[in-house]
């Protein structure tokens, strides 16, 4: 029982970390940008992708086409924790994504993204 107690301690203890995350297929140099607020979801964007499910459809596509292995994922940029309780992590979040968006511009031969989606 004290086990179980302790794993609970630990678990709240392990620091989330989210930011902005890059999908660039080796292939052909076209770059996926997105935002997460835990990287640890990561693995369900993978499975996403691995099973066909993916909401982006140019990089569900090429994902098939060319596997796995023809893509690396990075974090490119990890959110600051504030001290400030009232900062809007979700605003935040956005306005690192719109930054990468635009110094990426990840929009037609060079990513997946369509100027008017946000992803």
């Amino acid at each position: 029982m004290d086990r179980k107690k302790e794993l609970k301690q630990e678990y709240k203890e392990v620091k989330v970390e989210g930011g902005i995350y890059v999908i660039t297929n080796k292939q052909n140099g076209k770059k996926f940008v997105a935002s997460t607020r835990n990287f640890k979801t990561l693995n369900g964007t993978k499975f996403t992708l691995e099973t066909g499910t993916h909401t982006n459809r140019k990089l569900q596509e090429e994902w098939k086409q060319f596997g796995e292995d023809a893509f690396e994922i990075e974090h490119v940029e990890i959110l600051k924790n504030s001290e400030n309780q009232y900062v809007d992590e979700k605003k935040e979040l956005q306005k690192l994504l719109d930054k990468w968006l635009e110094q990426l511009q990840p929009y037609g031969e060079n990513g997946y993204h369509t100027k008017i989606s946000r992803y």
